[in-house]
């Protein structure tokens, strides 16, 4: 088993400049791989110790507990008593979001969430509510942001390089060949990462209309279509899909075209290609032989907790705080209304 936490980081992400301070202590509320991530994070970063992981099943928590050398615990509360962690990370089953990061923040412990934040608006500013009344720490993890095509674009365009933004487009196409647990559940788990990405890097949003489809029986939309306009007049569009294949080539893109430059993403991790206005040659990313973080998707948790936990450790608000997840729904329920009424819908329309 490799237990790998990067080397590669850039020097910010790495908590410099706060030496001598205490190691966060972090457990961890899952036993998904995705949890099982969290949980390798957490206990590869030099800034954290993984107090205990907590799971339903006895024996998958205890071998989970095992493998990360850390405690297993199948009662949230019993692991909050007796831990006392100064953060908690949630990665449950998406329809378990809210009731578990409702029990963490009410015993008062700061908590890092897994997208999707929650399904409904109301349960939403309910943990934000009680998260901001407590001055809790409250993060989530919209970890592509921390790929490195998502990294150099941002820096790209602070730079100048791209110069004022027209449009973006994000598109996610992959299968999903079970019942869906939620009608919207495509556009809610996984397009939020492309409606956080792109808020991220043009702006706020001020309007969206959109298309479904349920065409494939699944007992929801698995396929959904959005035009954005964003507050700064440019405009955008996501095409998120579970109808379609991860083995098909560009399952993900991202394309942020401006004024200057154009930077055009593939698969998060794959490769980020930068041209120039009227220039035929382009300059192209791609993970060298040793860089293997970055040309892993997994890498992109250890970089978000890395930048985490330096804010933590020096008492700064989250790179990523809760309230984007409630923007970011926010967007997603003026698409469903936009669908359902047939019009384009303001996202100050809904709150």
């Amino acid at each position: 088993m490799e237990i790998r936490f990067g080397n590669y980081l850039p020097e910010e992400f790495h908590g410099e400049g706060v030496g001598g301070l205490p190691s966060v202590r972090v457990a961890v509320i899952g036993t998904g791989q995705w949890a099982r991530e969290h949980a390798r994070a957490f206990y590869a970063n030099p800034y954290t110790e993984l107090v205990g992981v907590r799971g339903r099943d006895s024996q998958r928590i205890e071998t989970r507990a095992a493998e990360f050398q850390t405690r297993p615990y199948t009662s949230i509360a019993a692991m909050l008593e007796k831990e006392k962690p100064d953060l908690v990370s949630i990665c449950v089953e998406n329809a378990g979001h809210y009731e578990t990061t409702l029990e963490v923040l009410e015993a008062g412990f700061p908590a890092f969430v897994e997208k999707p934040f929650v399904f409904e608006l109301e349960q939403a500013r309910t943990l934000l509510e009680i998260a901001a009344r407590q001055d809790l720490f409250f993060a989530i993890d919209f970890n592509h942001r921390y790929s490195e095509p998502s990294l150099r674009a941002r820096r790209l365009a602070e730079e100048g390089e791209l110069g004022d933004v027209i449009f973006a487009a994000w598109r996610f196409s992959g299968n999903h060949d079970f019942k869906l647990e939620h009608p919207h559940i495509q556009l809610i788990e996984s397009d939020c990462h492309g409606i956080d990405l792109l808020m991220h890097h043009v702006g706020e949003i001020e309007s969206v209309a959109a298309e479904m489809t349920d065409k494939t029986g699944k007992d929801g939309y698995g396929t959904v279509a959005l035009v954005l306009r964003f507050a700064n007049g440019a405009v955008g569009t996501i095409l998120g899909s579970y109808d379609s294949s991860y083995a098909y080539p560009g399952a993900n893109t991202l394309e942020i075209n401006g004024t200057k430059g154009r930077v055009w993403a593939e698969d998060t991790v794959k490769s980020l290609v930068f041209s120039r206005v009227d220039d035929a040659m382009a300059r192209v990313w791609k993970s060298t032989y040793f860089d293997d973080e970055s040309r892993y998707f997994t890498g992109t948790l250890d970089r978000h907790v890395a930048d985490m936990i330096r804010c933590f450790r020096q008492g700064l608000p989250p790179p990523v705080p809760a309230d984007q997840g409630y923007q970011v729904l926010r967007v997603s329920y003026a698409a469903i209304r936009s669908f359902e009424e047939g019009r384009r819908v303001s996202i100050s329309e809904v709150s």
